[in-house]
Parts: structure tokens; sequence; C-alpha cells
């Protein structure tokens, strides 16, 4: 079994939210997001697979389909369905939340790790 502590060793980028490889292969993906206030991502997909996030810290704005925003904060999980068009955006605090993906059946080995996946 492999662990990791999801709010220590946080990396923040000043102009844009970080996407922070936990695990990468070619069965998943799990992303550590973190946002600083006001950051946001534009609309955009993931294709072919479900975006599955679970907030850790902060609140933001999380927009689905419908391009209508909601605010969601810890301790909340939020899926969206293949293809589904979504954008984030951080509100007064930093934001903090972990994505769950399919993997890429092409994955370029050189790609393969992530913080989990070194260990």
């Amino acid at each position: 079994m492999k662990s990791k502590q999801l709010l220590e060793e946080l990396e923040f980028h000043d102009s844009v939210p970080f996407a922070q490889p936990l695990l990468v292969d070619a069965d998943s993906r799990i992303l550590r997001w973190t946002f600083k206030p006001g950051q946001k991502t534009g609309e955009h997909q993931v294709p072919d697979s479900p975006f599955y996030v679970i907030i850790i810290k902060g609140r933001g704005m999380f927009a689905g389909a419908d391009g209508q925003e909601h605010e969601h904060g810890p301790n909340e999980l939020l899926l969206f369905e293949p293809n589904e068009r979504h954008a984030v955006r951080a509100l007064d605090d930093e934001l903090v939340f972990v994505s769950f993906l399919r993997g890429v059946e092409t994955m370029r080995t050189d790609r393969i790790g992530g913080e989990i996946g070194r260990e």
C-alpha cells in the first residue's frame, strides 16, 4: 500500500493553477490541483474519461455542462461525465482538490509516475 498526505508540500504557481501528478499510469490519473485565491481554469473537457473531484481545502465555483457556476467546498465529491465541459474558479482562499481520471492507453512511459508512482 502507498499513501500521500494531501495537504503537505503544496505547490502554488503565481499565474495559473497547478496540477501535480500524484499517480499517472495506463489505468489511472490522480492529480492534486492547487489554486491561489481568484485563479481559474478556462472551460475545457476531459476526452474519454469521467472526471471525479474531491475538494480538500477552500471553496470554489465549479461549472459543469450547463455553464452555471455552483459553490462547493471541503469534503464534497463532484462527478463530471466523459467529455463534459467544466471550469473552476477559486474564491477568497486557496483551493485544493484531487481529481481522478482514467488512464491513457497510449501514455508515454517517460510520463508514467507521479509522486506516489515514484515511491
